[in-house]
């Protein structure tokens, strides 16, 4: 079925209120990455767990010199993070987007 111009208006009105900033995304990068918080911000909770535990289990593990490669491994994956922010944040919007449209298809055809 396709989408009158009314219900396209109120998909892309509700995306605009519930897309994550790529701007935040980057400024959580810079100035909380070690706490992964872009990650949680982005809807990542697995990798921003992951990314967690590298950091903080190298640093604990650290005394032993066995941390130290996972502390380069976190500050490697953080610095790619730098890449992938975009594209996750298009990837969000995406899923906003389908997730949106098809709440608005529902709700019409229940009219």
């Amino acid at each position: 079925m396709e989408m009158t111009t009314q219900q396209q208006m109120l998909v892309e009105q509700r995306l605009a209120n519930e897309k994550k900033s790529s701007g935040v995304a980057y400024l959580l990068w810079f100035f909380l990455g070690g706490f992964s918080a872009h990650r949680f911000y982005l809807g990542q909770p697995g990798t921003a767990a992951a990314q967690l535990g590298l950091l903080w289990g190298g640093v604990l593990l650290s005394a032993v010199f066995i941390g130290i490669p996972m502390v380069v491994a976190f500050f490697i994956w953080l610095l790619i993070d730098v890449f992938l922010i975009g594209g996750l944040v298009e990837a969000d919007t995406t899923s906003k987007r389908t997730r949106i449209m098809n709440e608005v298809s529902l709700t019409t055809r229940a009219d």
